[in-house]
């Protein structure tokens, strides 16, 4: 199996380093990034072809940014399934994990499971499950099957905390995630 790794937002945060926690300065381009390049370290040890792993905004084939397209790299590059890595960010209040496909039914929907479970069970964050967003850039125009992996609520005094120092087992986990898909 084929993996391309997709951590959310831009590279050292330009222009748009996605959510962050005001109160600690954690952001969410800096812990997506250290999530990806774990899960690859894991995935390569499982003997997983891990064949991307690109941090950009770039979702809208614009030529005129300096980053890569993502979907355009991932598309290219024969990935067997696309894992693009957020963290969640809404009231201060939210919490917990949810993992998007595009559409119900599908294999998407097997690997958000998949990936979604093992979050849970390993960090005993809330289960906000499985949802579909067919308008996600990433899921939309990627021709494998695609996630679109919440970690955890950024800005959460509940899930801050394992955002910050719980990186690696978040790393495990979305990496058994994707061994347990691809063992289905």
């Amino acid at each position: 199996m084929k993996v391309f790794l997709n951590p959310g937002h831009s590279p050292n945060g330009i222009p748009d380093p996605g959510a962050k926690n005001v109160e600690t300065g954690l952001r969410e381009c800096d812990v997506a990034k250290n999530i990806a390049g774990l899960v690859e370290k894991y995935l390569v040890a499982a003997g997983v072809n891990v064949v991307g792993n690109i941090q950009s905004d770039n979702l809208f084939y614009d030529s005129d940014y300096p980053q890569p397209c993502v979907c355009a790299e991932a598309n290219a590059s024969g990935a067997d399934i696309f894992v693009s890595i957020h963290c969640n960010a809404f009231d201060c209040e939210a919490h917990g994990t949810e993992t998007y496909a595009y559409a119900p039914g599908g294999e998407g929907e097997k690997l958000a499971g998949c990936i979604n479970d093992q979050i849970v069970k390993s960090l005993g964050t809330l289960d906000r499950g499985v949802k579909y967003r067919p308008d996600y850039i990433v899921l939309k125009h990627t021709d494998m099957t695609a996630v679109l992996v919440e970690t955890a609520f950024i800005d959460s005094d509940v899930d801050e905390p394992l955002l910050s120092a719980k990186q690696d087992d978040f790393a495990r986990a979305i990496a058994r995630g994707i061994t347990d898909y691809e063992n289905l």
